[in-house]
């Protein structure tokens, strides 16, 4: 059995148009869906990113505001921005580019940003209503949003379903986790203490790979005919590749993919559908604005 890959950027492509209408639709309206970007230093990695989610909202029809500040920048720099991008009627969503430098403190700058206003969802308000039964928040971190996305377009079965978490990031794996317990999931959230690791796994009909090591879950660790969602993104070695790297995930997929029966590829998979969930917060933002 070979597994159905699940094409991440087909499907965040879809969501993308959905978005496009969407905010065509809130222009007729009078309302124009706005993004601010604040990047703090030279990261390369977080200058990327920022373009790239930048160029998404110019392909969707959202306005991007993007504010750069050097290295040097005081956390009460950081934070004013913050504030005044909180106060701007015309501004539906604000992005901190993570990580900042390290004299920043991120716990404050992020709480600092209005709740409303939360389109990455990592507000510790939006975090603990996530946690709470009966409690909805105002924005679900986009890469958790997007691994559910990809399974519900994908037709697998959350309600009932035994998943497994390798991972307890703040970001990825305790999000997602909760996200599957509120969709009725029975979840384990593994990570380096765990005993009997792959065990664990394989008890799993959903396996979501967020650890960050490369090839970290093996293939005789997934059940077969098991939906795995790997969200891990990591270079390796590769001296036939443009700057002698590659990206692979978490899950050793060559042979994983003969056992499960779906599966993300890396790149390719979860990648595109947290740009995707962006756009679609910030467009939720907007229209809650509108209404």
């Amino acid at each position: 059995m070979t597994a159905r890959l699940i094409n991440g950027k087909a499907i965040a492509a879809t969501i993308h148009e959905e978005v496009r209408r969407g905010a065509q639709d809130l222009r007729a309206r009078g309302v124009i869906p706005g993004l601010a970007t604040v990047l703090v230093g030279d990261n390369t990695a977080s200058h990327k990113y920022v373009s790239m989610k930048r160029k998404a909202c110019a392909e969707v029809g959202i306005e991007s505001f993007h504010h750069e500040l050097p290295a040097t920048a005081t956390q009460a720099e950081v934070l004013a921005l913050v504030q005044r991008l909180g106060a701007d009627r015309k501004v539906h969503g604000i992005l901190v580019q993570l990580p900042l430098p390290k004299h920043i403190d991120e716990r404050v700058i992020l709480e600092a940003v209005p709740i409303g206003k939360d389109v990455d969802g990592f507000h510790p308000l939006n975090i603990g209503a996530l946690a709470m039964k009966g409690r909805e928040p105002d924005f679900v971190p986009c890469t958790p949003a997007g691994v559910i996305e990809l399974l519900d377009r994908t037709g697998a079965k959350i309600d009932g379903a035994d998943a497994v978490v390798v991972g307890r990031s703040n970001i990825v794996g305790m999000p997602v986790a909760l996200l599957l317990i509120g969709r009725n999931a029975t979840v384990t959230v593994c990570h380096s203490k765990t005993k009997d690791l792959p065990a664990m796994v394989r008890r799993a009909d959903i396996v979501v790979a967020a650890i960050g090591k490369a090839h970290f879950v093996k293939a005789d660790w997934i059940r077969p005919g098991a939906t795995v969602i790997d969200v891990g993104t990591n270079p390796v070695d590769d001296p036939g590749k443009p700057g002698g790297k590659r990206l692979v995930g978490d899950v050793e997929f060559e042979p994983a993919k003969l056992v499960a029966g779906a599966i993300t590829p890396v790149p390719g998979g979860v990648g595109p559908m947290t740009i995707a969930m962006l756009m679609k917060n910030t467009l939720r933002s907007a229209a809650r604005a509108r209404a």
